[in-house]
């Protein structure tokens, strides 16, 4: 039986939720490998809509063990938050599992995301404020604090007070804001040790078991491949690899281990905050795909920048995930334009490439070379088949396909979760 990473293609909000749901149903564990509460997922079930932040997709499905990875950064107010909205409305959470080696988002990181983020004012990253960043650097930094530590008062003191020895000056004195106290934060700490006591778990120890027992387990990404700090658009990027070499190192099962790697591609792109975006729009067309594919961050809030599909970052992110499968999303959305630009490569000063250019000044110079395809007026939001589609929109996703480097085995034609056609199998 097989394990899969699922991951986005581009920079992210490629409507992984959807892709993961879809497969829950079929799969035993799904395992979130990297981010934090920056990266929101949206899962239509009936007529009911979920936003995820930090829980796996997979909690929405009854049979699935949703599982939080030791690559994942945790806001404990967040994760009890989120659990306690799931309840409400009648999800069942108790099956879910969570690190002990997950690294914490405190007070702290949060404040000083936020206030680093001002400091730097026209030369800010575009971040979300949450502390995800902050809580990264601290793990590299080897001052972090890890979900175990919250049931070892002691140790959690300790290593609070370390963390904020530095902090603190740089609060202080660089940004004259006040120190915090690390026994405050302690404190706020210590009451939520009680409530994620029974959710922390070896989970590298269970995924491992379970791959070996025959179980599916399912890889989820937040962000998405331009986004991943070492290849992606950097330094506009997020602070962990969404990228497939992440969820080894996110969930501490080996490469070799893994069975498919299937890629996340929305019909058209689309980022949120700073950075280059070669395909973007400023005009109607682009403020059409923003309001029709309802192009609003699912923990932001924050408007998507929007534009037309980019094949240049598609075979790139083939390349460096090592993608078997592309799953299609928001086909319908392109629904009534009479003719669908696709970008097909770049211009840099003069020059054309097929490829993502390796020097960032050159990215943030591309200019996007298009090629033009017909479109379609019809309704493809029932679709069940391949064949349901109109002849051009089945035209668009094949060359799509052509174009990507991969073939393309799921393609959404709506929000909802039947709203979906699976031309191959994943598992």
């Amino acid at each position: 039986m097989p394990a899969l990473v699922l991951l986005g293609a581009q920079w992210g909000d490629e409507g992984k939720g959807k892709a993961t749901d879809l497969l829950g149903g079929s799969v035993d564990y799904v395992v979130r490998y990297q981010g934090g509460n920056n990266a929101g997922h949206t899962v239509v079930v009936g007529d009911q809509k979920y936003a995820l932040h930090l829980l796996p997709s997979g909690i929405l499905s009854p049979g699935c063990t949703p599982v939080i990875g030791n690559g994942v950064v945790v806001d404990p107010s967040v994760l009890l938050s989120e659990l306690s909205g799931l309840n409400e409305r009648g999800v069942d959470t108790s099956k879910l599992l969570v690190s002990g080696n997950a690294h914490l988002i405190t007070p702290y990181h949060e404040t000083l995301d936020k206030t680093t983020e001002r400091f730097l004012g026209k030369r800010r990253i575009g971040t979300t404020g949450r502390g995800i960043g902050p809580s990264y650097a601290d793990k590299i930094n080897r001052v972090g604090i890890r979900v175990q530590d919250l049931f070892d008062e002691s140790i959690l003191l300790q290593k609070v007070e370390a963390a904020l020895d530095f902090k603190n000056q740089v609060l202080a004195k660089l940004y004259n804001r006040r120190a915090i106290s690390a026994e405050q934060v302690v404190e706020e700490l210590l009451g939520y040790a009680e409530h994620l006591k029974g959710f922390v778990a070896d989970t590298t120890l269970v995924l491992n078991d379970a791959i070996d027992e025959g179980k599916v387990v399912l890889f989820e990404g937040g962000q998405g491949t331009l986004l991943d700090v070492d290849h992606g658009t950097y330094p506009f990027v997020t602070s962990s690899n969404p990228t497939a070499g992440g969820a080894c190192t996110g969930s501490g099962v080996g490469p070799t281990k893994i069975n498919r790697v299937i890629g996340i591609l929305k019909a058209y792109t689309t980022r949120v905050g700073a950075g280059p975006f070669p395909t973007e729009l400023f005009d109607d067309d682009g403020e059409a795909l923003r309001t029709i594919g309802g192009e609003f961050g699912v923990t932001t809030g924050r408007n998507r920048r929007c534009g037309w599909f980019d094949a240049v970052i598609a075979r790139y992110a083939t390349r460096v995930n090592g993608l078997t499968d592309f799953f299609l999303t928001k086909l319908d959305v392109l629904t009534g334009w009479e003719q669908i630009p696709v970008c097909v490569a770049y211009d840099i000063d003069g020059e054309r490439t097929t490829e993502l250019p390796y020097n960032q000044s050159d990215f943030h110079h591309a200019e996007p070379v298009y090629e033009y395809l017909p479109g379609w007026s019809e309704d493809i939001t029932k679709a069940k088949t391949f064949a349901d589609l109109p002849k051009n929109a089945q035209a668009y996703v094949k060359t799509l396909e052509e174009m990507s480097g991969a073939p393309i085995s799921a393609i959404g034609v709506g929000p909802g979760r039947d709203e979906t056609i699976q031309v191959n199998s994943f598992l």
